[in-house]
Formats: structure tokens, sequence, C-alpha cells
């Protein structure tokens, strides 16, 4: 029978039944049963047909097909039936799904997902740490010298290799106009250290990183598409980088990007730097990366170079920067390290999100599961079992769970594609996609939330609470005081998250409006900066330099329009730059293996007027003295307070790098970081013609946007080679290096936002279908005197409760959540009272305009047409 069809089977079935049925009347009729009572003795004899028929329908094969095949008629016939609870459920569900589809790809890429080298879990990233025998943190980057006594004597690692991002200019060719490139230095074994080949052409050799070698360079794969338009021919010819020739020996993968994912440009370190840097044990500027031998822990691995770290410094007692230990983590966790915190953040986010959701579409359920009660009942009645009636509302939660997934799995993309084309320059983008992992945790979290829903609504209603709807005479109790409880259980849930997420996003919010609005000791409005470099090929001597700043700087005060121009290595909220050690003549000579150290910038003089930087004592640079003869100094207020207390700094000598400067002048402190602590600065005159890379400053009250042109004219003109990069006003300067805190915000305020606007659809939708269900009984309280302003006042505290109750709740719990946020805070404190005020007043205004129109539906109601409705 189990291979017949279906049809005939359920024919056959049929044809048994009505035989046997007739057989049990004929049996009634010879046993003196009047003629018009037969066929109910039959049937009270023989049983329900329909529940014989569906436990025969039960033992056949594939039968459980059959009937999950009914139900999802059944349910999609039901859902048809009410259109806008299906559309408001899957959009819900489309929002929670997605939100999570996407804050998961992007964690799975950056955080979870292997490093694309071979055998990454061996690569860590190596440090010099422990300046001072108190340091119990703190991690700096690795001196050539320190790099090259590592190398020689460790015993734990098959290979060390070092890198440096730095940046060149690529001359301009065959009418294309030269550009500044971001591109990094490489040992010549680093690549083999990863475990990466080019994609085109051949690595470094150890014959390439040397000085007397002839440049070579690997270009990025971007690079090669973009700029030499993907012509393999590339190689072997030989391109300019800074004034300097270089051959092109080969094009990396698209995906690589190390060590950072702007870099176009790879050369080899040792044929660049300078034999007294490689061997410095003072000049802190490498990034070291080692494999571990096998069978070596990274703990054993950073010990063994600990013991080579302190054996150097004892034997450089006089130099205070040699550090006297060594300290790692894994390559993957250096790559990922600040972005970790903020994607795990977002993520939790996301989960309260998808939990809102879900308490949402269940809120609903549970309404709806009340509204059909009688219909329940009736089915039960008739012989249906309870865990059919569960079936039917998994199948249906399903169905809903399922429709959302699919539309959020189209969310998620298009966020994805918005994501990789705004935030290019975040760690591995490249590893952002969307695979079969992903959908496999799209397909799981489109199933748990169908049973958590589907779950909480189905178990709302027992089975002897089904058959009670039988016995109830109206709608009086809105479907059971025990599905009210639950409603209103939920829906605090529901508020309770949504204020968890709103303190959260408000916190980010304050947090980064105080960072953006922190005094950086300068202007930041009407200033636009552009960043100029001079090869050291054609610029060689002080006197090449000096000349060129300062024709460069006659020439741009003279263009229409510029209020004040300047020049500096590194302006405000533009990195730490460099730092140097110096002593002051008239202090006595400092401790063995200790030192003064400050920030170091070059300067023309009037770039404090442009800037707006005041002079608090003393005066500016004097600019008739130049190159040997610009001996003079100016100090920022911090560094007067550190180094001088109790005395005046003016006309006292500093000494730095054999050296002597007198200082002429004190200015105001600067952050050389948006967020930062001022640091001491040491400036020095631009004219002495020592750096050869800096800012060009340019204050304006007119457009900004045009002396781009003007001042790259200026500069073609004076060198065709040099290329202007960076231009950016102050406030776009700021933003860029906001960018990280100003995208995490703006993700966890949407998604606040969004939980907002569920927890308010949640609760009219609620409300709505509590007021329908209480359509008798607030007919027969008016019928019977009561105020129609007490019943919506009623009507009104009967929503705001669950919305009070979860503002408490979510209060709470935000406690918690403050503290662990609190490392993403600038000048604010995790229970910030502004912050969680208007948090709360916020909830409760949106849940009472939620609450505030079913109220008043109900309280207009008409009691007769009201009493009509039963």
């Amino acid at each position: 029978m189990k291979w017949w069809p279906i049809e005939k089977r359920d024919a056959d079935l049929e044809r048994e039944l009505r035989s046997d049925l007739e057989l049990e009347e004929e049996e009634q009729r010879e046993g003196g049963i009047p003629g018009e009572e037969v066929r109910y003795a039959a049937l009270r004899a023989f049983g329900n047909p329909a529940l014989i028929r569906e436990q025969t329908r039960a033992v056949w094969t594939w039968s459980w097909f059959e009937s999950l095949a009914r139900d999802l008629r059944f349910s999609l016939c039901t859902l048809r039936r009410t259109p806008g609870f299906t559309v408001i459920s899957m959009l819900v569900m489309a929002l929670g799904i997605g939100a999570n589809v996407a804050l998961f790809t992007v964690v799975r890429g950056v955080l979870l997902k292997p490093l694309p080298f071979q055998d990454p879990d061996r690569l860590v990233m190596l440090y010099e740490a422990g300046l001072h025998e108190d340091d119990t943190a703190g991690s700096n980057v690795v001196s050539g010298g320190m790099y090259d006594e590592w190398k020689k004597q460790n015993r734990g690692y098959s290979s060390l290799a070092l890198a440096q991002g730095i940046r060149v200019g690529l001359s301009g060719s065959s009418g294309q106009l030269p550009e500044k490139l971001k591109s990094a230095l490489f040992s010549w074994d680093l690549l083999r250290t990863l475990g990466v080949q080019p994609a085109l052409g051949r690595d470094f050799s150890q014959a390439d990183d040397s000085p007397a070698a002839n440049g070579t360079v690997l270009l990025s794969w971007g690079l090669w598409k973009r700029r030499f338009g993907g012509n393999p021919d590339i190689l072997n010819q030989t391109i300019e980088l800074d004034a300097k020739p270089f051959t092109v020996i080969g094009v990396m993968p698209a995906w690589f990007d190390f060590p950072d994912p702007s870099t176009q440009l790879w050369t080899p370190v040792y044929y660049d730097k300078p034999e007294d840097t490689m061997t410095s044990f003072s000049d802190h500027m490498f990034r070291v990366v080692g494999r571990l031998k096998p069978g070596v822990g990274a703990a054993q691995g950073v010990a063994d170079l600990s013991i080579i770290s302190q054996r150097i410094h004892d034997t450089h007692l006089n130099n205070p920067f040699v550090f006297r230990s060594a300290r790692s983590r894994p390559l993957l966790e250096h790559m990922v390290g600040e972005i970790k915190k903020p994607l795990y953040v977002l993520l939790e986010a996301t989960c309260c999100l998808l939990l809102i959701a879900c308490l949402n579409v269940a809120n609903l359920l549970v309404a709806r599961a009340a509204a059909r009660r009688k219909e329940l009942a009736i089915r039960t009645a008739l012989g249906g079992s309870w865990l059919r009636l569960i079936r039917e509302r998994l199948i249906e939660c399903l169905m809903l769970s399922a429709a959302g997934g699919a539309l959020g799995l189209l969310l998620a993309w298009a966020a994805l594609h918005w994501l990789m084309q705004t935030r290019h320059d975040m760690t591995r983008v490249e590893s952002i996609h969307i695979d079969g992992v992903v959908a496999a945790f799209t397909v799981g979290v489109i199933v748990l939330c169908a049973l958590f829903s589907g779950l909480i609504a189905a178990f709302s209603t027992s089975h002897k609470r089904i058959l009670g709807a039988l016995h109830e005479a109206s709608r009086s109790v809105s479907g059971g005081s025990v599905r009210a409880t639950l409603r209103k259980v939920l829906l605090t849930l529901e508020v309770g998250l949504t204020v968890i997420l709103l303190i959260g996003a408000g916190l980010l919010l304050k947090s980064y409006e105080r960072l953006r609005s922190a005094d950086m000791g300068c202007l930041t409005q009407d200033v636009i900066t552009m960043h100029l470099g001079l090869p050291d090929a054609r610029y060689v001597t002080p006197v090449q330099r000096a000349n060129f700043y300062d024709t460069l700087l006659e020439r741009v005060r003279a263009l229409p329009g510029v209020d004040a121009a300047g020049f500096v290595t590194a302006v405000p909220g533009q990195g730490d730059g460099m730092a140097w050690i110096f002593s002051i003549v008239e202090h006595p000579p400092s401790p063995q293996g200790s030192g003064l150290f400050a920030l170091s910038r070059w300067a023309d003089p009037k770039y404090f007027g442009t800037m707006g930087i005041p002079i608090l004592r003393g005066r500016t640079f004097n600019g008739g003295k130049r190159l040997d003869a610009a001996n003079e100094t100016i100090i920022s207020q911090s560094f007067a307070n550190q180094y001088f207390p109790g005395e005046d700094p003016l006309d006292k000598h500093l000494r730095v790098r054999g050296q002597t400067a007198v200082i002429v002048g004190i200015v105001g402190d600067t952050r050389y970081a948006i967020g930062e602590t001022p640091r001491p600065v040491q400036y020095y005159p631009l004219d002495a013609g020592i750096e050869n890379v800096g800012t060009l400053v340019i204050r304006s009250s007119h457009y900004l946007g045009q002396f781009a042109l003007p001042v790259e004219r200026i500069v073609s003109e004076m060198d065709p080679d040099l290329p202007v990069s960076d231009v950016l006003t102050m406030n776009q300067l700021l933003g860029k290096s906001t960018q990280d805190q100003s995208f995490n915000t703006t993700l966890l305020v949407a998604f606040a936002a969004l939980s907002l606007v569920l927890a308010a659809v949640g609760l009219f939708g609620v409300m709505s279908y509590i007021a329908a269900q209480r359509t008798t009984e607030i007919g027969i309280r008016i019928a019977l005197g009561a105020k129609r302003e007490h019943v919506m006042r009623k009507m009104l505290l009967d929503g705001m409760w669950p919305a009070v109750l979860g503002l408490v709740v979510g209060l709470a719990g935000s406690l918690a959540v403050g503290r662990l946020m609190r490392d993403l805070l600038y000048e604010i404190k995790p229970l910030d009272s502004a912050v969680f005020a208007s948090v709360a007043a916020t909830l409760l205004v949106v849940a009472a305009f939620a609450c505030i129109v079913p109220a008043w539906r109900a309280s207009r109601l008409d009691p007769m047409q009201a009493l009509r409705t039963e």
C-alpha cells in the first residue's frame, strides 16, 4: 500500500470508512434504533471518522510529509488572511536577521578567519618593552640594532623579518601626474616568513636588500591595474620613487596589503635606510614579524628574546632608550587589535536587536492566538491534538522567519556592499564576503528565531485553556489573564533591551561629540593643509631644502584670498611624528640610563600665527637666521611645566644631537592626536634645512577648496615631479582620525533607533489587539456609565506599565553594559546621568505615543455596536 499513489490511497480509505460506517448503521438499525437516530448512534459507536482518518494516515509511510504539506498550506492561507500582521512580522524579522548576519559576516571575516598566510598560528608580532625597571606594561616598535641582535642570537624563531610603513612620491610618466603613495620597507625575507609569493614576477632576494644593490620594488595589485593598466610587461621596467630609479620585479596578489590596507608599494629596507639607522638601538621605528619554530610556544620564544634584550641593555647603560625585554602577540591580534572590541560591541548590539525582533513577533503571535482562541478550541473539540496545534504554530512562525531571513540576507548583502565601499581602508576588509558558512549561519538564525517566537506563542495556551475558551461568554478578559501577563512580560523584556541599546548608543554619541569638540590648541576652522615631501636624491643639502620652503611660502602667501600660510613637519592631530632626546645645558646631567624626551617639530616663524597657537612668552623664530645660524627653539607650555618647574626657561639652552639651541619662546599646548593629552613639544626653525617632509597650512576666510589647484601649480613649476597629497581642511583631517569612532557610533545609534521603532511597533500592535479583544468589556463599562476619559486612562496605564517596568530593567542592565564600554568612551563616565535621563524621557514619550492611539480608539467605542460584536 505504501507505494500506491496518494490520491488512490485516500480514495480507498474513504471507501473503506464509508463501508464500515454503513455496516455499523445496519447493525444499529437491526438493534431497534429508530431511522432518524441510526446515523448518530452509528457515529457514536464507530468513533470520529476524521480522527480515524488521521490515525490511519499516521501509520502510512511518508504520512508525515503529507501532514507537513497540509500544515504548510494551512499556515500559508492563515498568513494570507492577515496581510498586515504577516508583512509587519516579516519586516521585523528581516531587520533583526539582516543586521545579525551582516555583523557576523564582518566579525568572521575580520576577527575569526585565519590570516591567509602559511601556518598563521605560528606568526607573531614582536615589540620591545621594559624601558624602565618598574615598567609592567607598554610595548614599543623595535630598533634596527635590536632586531639585528634578535635575529642573530634567538633560538625560538625559524625566521624574523621587519617592516616599516612610509610614504613615497611616484614620479609622473607617459603624461601621468606624480602622486604620493603609501609604501612599506621590508627586509628581504619578510614574504618568506609570511609564506607569500608574488602573483607575478619574483620576491626580493638577499642581494636586493643591501645599500650597494640596485633599487627594486614590488607593486600592489591595485596600483598595477590602476596606474599601469595591468600590463605584464611592467616587469623589469624602471619607475622613479622619490627621484630614485627602482626596477619592478613583481606584483603582489590582490588580497595582500601587509602591513597596512592602503600600502601600494614594497621596497627593501636595508637598501633604503642608512647603516647607522639599522644598527642604532635608539631609533625605534620597525615592526618585527617572527615565525615560531615547531614545538616552541609564544611565551618561550619571547622569553629568549627578553634575555637578549637584557644583555644588550646592560652593555648600553649610557643609552636611555635601550629596552630591557620583549613582548609578543599573535599577528592576527596585532592587525585587528584596535577594531576587535568595537566589532564585538556592535555584534552584541545586533544580537539585542534580533532578540527584540523575536520578542516583538512572539508578542504579536500571543495576541493573535488570543484572537483565535475560539477557533483553536473548536478544532481541539473536534479531535485536533495540542501537539498538532503547536506544530502548526511553529510552521507558521518558521514561514515568517524564512521569509524575513531571505529578505534579511538581501539587506545584509546590501549593508556589506556599502561597508566595503565606505570603509575600504578597514583591516582585512578583503576577507568580508557571504559564503557557505554565512548561509548556514543564516539558516540557523532563522530556525532559532522560529523556535523562540513560536514556542513562546504556542505554550501561552495550554490544552485546558484552549477548551476553556468554549465556556467564555464574551471577550471580557482579553483572552485570559495568563496570556495578558505573558504579553506584558514580553513587552517588558523588549523595552529593557531597547533601553540598553539606547544608553549604549547615547554614551558613544556623547563620547564622539566630546572627542570632536576637544580643544586641539589651534584653529580648526578656515584652515587647509597639504602634505609635501622633498626627495633626498634631489634635495641633498640644507640650503636646497631651506630655499624651497622659503620660495614656496612666499608664493603661496601672495595668492589672492590667503590670510596667512606656514609650514610645519606635523600639524596638531597628525600624529606624534618625531621625538628626540635632549639635555638642558644649565641643568645637571641626567643619571646614567635616563634622559629627557619630547616631541620635535620644525616650523617656519609664521606657523604659530597661521594656526592660532598663542605665544605665551617670548617671541617666534628670527626669520633672518638660516641654516647653521638657526640655533633657536620654542617650547610648549607642558614642556616648560615638566622640565622647568619653578624657573624661567627663556634664554636657557637645549642640547639636541650635538647641537645647542636657545629657548626664545613658549607657546600654548597642542594635541598630537585628537583625544590624547598634550605632550611636551620642542619646535626648531624650518630654515635650518634639516627636515624634508611636512605640511603646508593656509588660513583664509574664503572657500578653502579654491587653493588646492593654485598650490599644486606652484609646486609643479618649482619641481614637476613633486606630488602634493592629503589636501584636507583641519576639520577633515580630524574627522579622518576619528573615522572609526564615527563609524561605530553611527551603527550603534542606527541599531538603537531600529530597536526603539520595533519596541514602539510592538507596543502599538499589542495594545491594538488588547483593545480589540476587550471590545465587549469596554462597551459594557461605557454602557454602565464609565466615563470615556477613565476608559482611556485605564487603557493607557495598561500599556505604559510594561514600558515603565522595562525601563527599570533596562537601566539596571545598562549599569553593567556601561562598565564594559568604558574603554570606548572619551571624557564621559559610563553612568552619565544626562544620557540615562535622556533615554528614559525618550522611551516614555515614544511609549506614550504608541499607546495613546489604541487607548483613544477604545474610549470612543459605541456601546451598542460593541455589544453586538459578540
